[in-house]
């Protein structure tokens, strides 16, 4: 279920909540509908939307900082590509090779990453995508160096390969995000609560209904939101792809 999916459910949820909340307005007797009723009811929806605002801004906060780190990994990671290439251009011509598949893996990888289909992006973790990472580190290792300068550039493309590596696998271990869905769960429901809350003592006109709505749709915004950080190779809002295409404009040269 997408995140556009999980914020219609929302909305449904709140909204919904809301128009229940303005039909049982109507059918429950004025002894309930009271002055210290009404006080009593502000005090509660009141603790509770200041439990939500919590969670929520919780959620934003994870979600933000989720997107942040993968899209900070990424750059790392583009840096890291352009250095490795630099390294073995250093090295001498018997990189070319190594330096030719370098770019071609990067550019597919980038395509993965681009492509925002989480089927196409579970090829990172196929056995063939595997394989062909772990056999780039075996041809940087198979290099013979002729003397210590060649010895040393070695032994910094190892480093660096073995970084873009570790890198991939944080990438592929944190694209199905880090959202709790039981916390999303009881945020929705607090909220749903207190929409009823509103409903009931309410007036029932065009104004309120507009109100409700609105809010609503607000609330549902801020969930779409929330998923989309926190998923940031997927959806609408993704990471920048510039640092990987200036990286890939590098390579080679």
């Amino acid at each position: 279920m997408d995140s556009r999916q999980i914020a219609l459910i929302v909305f449904a949820c709140v909204f919904g909540s809301a128009l229940i909340g303005l039909f049982l307005g109507r059918l429950l007797p004025d002894r309930h509908l009271n002055v210290d009723a009404k006080d009593i009811v502000k005090l509660a929806t009141g603790l509770i939307a200041t439990l939500s605002a919590l969670v929520l801004g919780l959620l934003v906060s994870s979600a933000k900082g989720t997107f942040d780190q993968v899209s900070n990994e990424l750059t790392q990671n583009a840096v890291r590509i352009v250095v490795l290439d630099r390294v073995l251009a250093q090295y001498g011509p018997e990189t070319k090779e190594v330096r030719a598949a370098l770019k071609t893996s990067y550019s597919e990888a980038t395509s993965l990453v681009l492509s925002a289909n989480s089927i196409q992006q579970d090829q990172w973790e196929s056995a063939e995508g595997v394989a062909r990472v772990e056999g780039f580190q075996s041809a940087i290792r198979a290099l013979v160096p002729k003397d210590e300068a060649q010895k040393g550039l070695q032994s910094r493309a190892i480093q660096v390969s073995n970084e873009i590596a570790s890198s991939r696998w944080f990438l592929i271990i944190q694209r199905e995000g880090t959202i709790s869905v039981p916390l999303l769960v009881i945020m929705v429901f607090w909220l749903s609560v207190i929409f009823a809350a509103w409903g009931v003592f309410s007036p029932r006109n065009l104004v309120v209904v507009v109100a409700l709505l609105a809010a609503s749709l607000s609330v549902s915004g801020a969930t779409f939101l929330i998923l989309e950080l926190d998923t940031p190779l997927t959806g609408w809002i993704r990471v920048s792809p510039v640092p990987m295409h200036r990286a890939i404009a590098h390579l080679g040269q």
